[in-house]
Parts: C-alpha cells; sequence; structure tokens
C-alpha cells in the first residue's frame, strides 16, 4: 500500500541474501509450507521495522499488500508446523494495532491532508478504521464471545461510515491511484472487507440490534454500486458473504463464480490485471499472465463459497499454486501500476500479498493442505 524507496544494499540486509535473487525456477510441485511461513515472516519483520510504514506513538501503518495479507495467512501455517501459539511476528502485529485502537484519539491519521494531500486524513482514518476491526475481528473469530478491544475497533468503524452522499454506508478510501487497493474504485473493496468484519466478528455480532442502521447502509452500498465494479471487488464481495448472511444472493454468486471461471488463463492461473477490466482502469499495466495473488484470491474465493473440490476450475488453480511457490517461498505477482525494480520495497509488495492468498488457497483444500 505505502510508497517509499531503498537503495539495494538496505533492501538485501532486511530481506536476507536468499531473498534477493531474483530466480525464475518453478519447483515440480508440493508447495513448501515452512519457507513460506519464513518468507512471510521475514517480511513482515522488515515491514514494522521500515521507516516508511512507521507511525506516531511508536506504531506502524497496516498495510493491504503485507500487513493484512500477512495477518489473514499466517494462522493457516501454524496447522502445518503444528504450532500452537502465533507466531512472533503474529503478536507483535495484533499489539500494534491493538495500541492504535486504544489509542484512537490520540493518533495521527496514516496520511494527513498537510502532507500528503486533500482528503487523506479522512481517507486514512476510514481505511485504518476497516483494517483495524477486520484484523481483531479475525483474531478473535474461533472464540464465543468479542474482547473490548476488538469491539472497540469495530464501534471506530462505524463511527467512520458514511452516512449520507451517493457513498452512504462506504468509507473514506485511501487513493493514490494505486490499484488494486488503493484507488477509487478500492472504496467498494473497503466496503466488502467491512462487511467481512462484521460477519466475522464473535456472538453473533452481526445481528446486534445496535449496528442494524449502520448494517442497512452497507448493504445499500454493496447492492447500488455492483452493477460497475470490477471482478477483483466482486471477489471480495462474495468473500464478505461468506461471513456476512444474506449479502449475495444464489444467482449473484453463481454469476460472480462464472465471470471468475471465464477470466481463467489456460494455464490454470489467473493475473490481476484480468480481474480488472480495461474500461475501469485505463492506465493499468496490462499483464495477462498468470500470477499468486490473483490465482490465490480466485481460489481462495471459490473454495470458500462452497465450489465442489471435484470442479474444474478450482482443481486446475489449486495445481498452478501447488507447482508455482518459488524456492525462496513467494509466488510471484507484479504492481498493476508501473515497473517495480526489487531493489525498491515496492517491488516486493505483490510478492506479499500473493504469498499470502496462495498459502490460504492450498490450505483451504483437503487434497493440497499439510499436516504435520
Amino acid at each position: 500500500m505505502w510508497l517509499g524507496r531503498l537503495m539495494m544494499v538496505i533492501s538485501c540486509i532486511a530481506l536476507g541474501a536468499a531473498g534477493c535473487s531474483r530466480t525464475g525456477s518453478t519447483p515440480a510441485g508440493s508447495w513448501d509450507p515452512k519457507t513460506a511461513a519464513a518468507y512471510l515472516d521475514r517480511r513482515m519483520e522488515w515491514w514494522m521495522g521500515w521507516k516508511g510504514s512507521r507511525r506516531d506513538h511508536d506504531t506502524f501503518c497496516v498495510s493491504c499488500h503485507t500487513a493484512l495479507p500477512y495477518a489473514l495467512a499466517r494462522p493457516w501455517l501454524r496447522t502445518a508446523s503444528a504450532a500452537q501459539v502465533p507466531a512472533v511476528d503474529e503478536r507483535r502485529l495484533a499489539d500494534d494495532v491493538t495500541q492504535r485502537v486504544r489509542l484512537w484519539s490520540q493518533t495521527q491519521p496514516y496520511y494527513t491532508d498537510q502532507k500528503s494531500g486533500l482528503n487523506k486524513s479522512a481517507q486514512s482514518r476510514g481505511t485504518e478504521a476497516v483494517l483495524n476491526a477486520l484484523l481483531l475481528a479475525c483474531a478473535e473469530a474461533r472464540g464465543d464471545q468479542m474482547g473490548g478491544d476488538a469491539r472497540a475497533a469495530l464501534e471506530s468503524m462505524w463511527k467512520e461510515q458514511k452516512i449520507s452522499g451517493n457513498d452512504a454506508g462506504a468509507w473514506s478510501w485511501l487513493d493514490f491511484e494505486l490499484a488494486p487497493w488503493e484507488v477509487a474504485s478500492a472504496q467498494y473493496y473497503g466496503a466488502a472487507m467491512a462487511a467481512m468484519a462484521a460477519g466475522t466478528a464473535p456472538g453473533d455480532y452481526q445481528t446486534l440490534p445496535g449496528i442494524q442502521d449502520n448494517m442497512r447502509l452497507l448493504r445499500g452500498y454493496l447492492e447500488q454500486h455492483y452493477a460497475v465494479q470490477s471482478l477483483h471487488n466482486r471477489l471480495e464481495l462474495l468473500w464478505a458473504s461468506t461471513r456476512l448472511r444474506g449479502l449475495v444472493a444464489a444467482n449473484r454468486r453463481a454469476s460472480i463464480i462464472e465471470q471468475a471461471v471465464q477470466a481463467q488463463n489456460p494455464d490454470g492461473g489467473w493475473s490481476t490485471s484480468g480481474l480488472i477490466a480495461p474500461s475501469s482502469e485505463p492506465g493499468l499495466q496490462r499483464d495477462p499472465a498468470s500470477d499468486g495473488y490473483a490465482t490465490g484470491l480466485v481460489v481462495l474465493v471459490m473454495e470458500q463459497a462452497g465450489v465442489s473440490m471435484e470442479d474444474t476450475a478450482l482443481q486446475r488453480g489449486l495445481n498452478w499454486l501447488d507447482h508455482h511457490q518459488n524456492p525462496e517461498g513467494f509466488w510471484a505477482a507484479t504492481s498493476l501500476n508501473k515497473p517495480r525494480a526489487l531493489s525498491t520495497p515496492a517491488g516486493w509488495f505483490m510478492r506479499d500479498a500473493a504469498t499470502a492468498y496462495a498459502v490460504m488457497a492450498l490450505s483451504e483444500s483437503p487434497q493440497h493442505a499439510k499436516r504435520p
């Protein structure tokens, strides 16, 4: 999500000598969760220590490309390693989010109007409120009751929701003209993630009387703006519907899945640019080659939406993921916005997201999940 530049030597120190090599080799199959975990942990540790991610009160920002995917994916890898407790970097991320939730009225926005341009303070607040709520809701999803910090994060999320205008029901969302998560159309993605947070929170949170006005606004926004959404955003909506009941009707679910199948490449994977029509984001780099982010996202959403594990398109996607983990642990994906050298921080961001979504998709499959 966030921009910045570092010299190659700094990147190599952060990532390790192996992490800076750019090998194109592909293993024969049977992905390795240990190397995936090592890559994700290494990248998360780097992100938390990078000066470009630092914010006030000794905190760091939660990014859609590295921190959020890490938080969602890392718990899946505990099963493969028989770990009983979260990894060190998982705990550090959760502690950081918790601190910002507790200090919500005291912390500065990730970006301010004064330093980053018009509306950036509001966009930062809206984005962070949704992501904080999602992370803490997911962290507590397996419990019967919700803790005070997760509840406070959700309360802050609803306070940031727009209640009037064409975007009523959504949140101000960061727009740095960086697809797929920081463009104007990503406001819909943010609303889908808010729906995911509300639907994931334990204790049947989504049915509480006190949030029903907010829920109606949210559902109304997602319905009203659905027709103009990219396949990428529609997939995010379908994913959210697996948590928030009644969000997507059966015929729409079938339509989104059919659109995804039609976008599948001959090799069984998907490309990120292929999930976004040129008419909606005309300035994007167009790379038709399959990549780990798009393939991981589509496969994960199909699995969680109830597509049969015997489905041909799903099996081909899983097979692509199983055969495209780099020996260094990651799955490849490239920026939609401009060429990114691996000597810069932004050169690795799409790989972080690709690896996290590939891990979740493979772990969801009984045939591909790894057990100790």
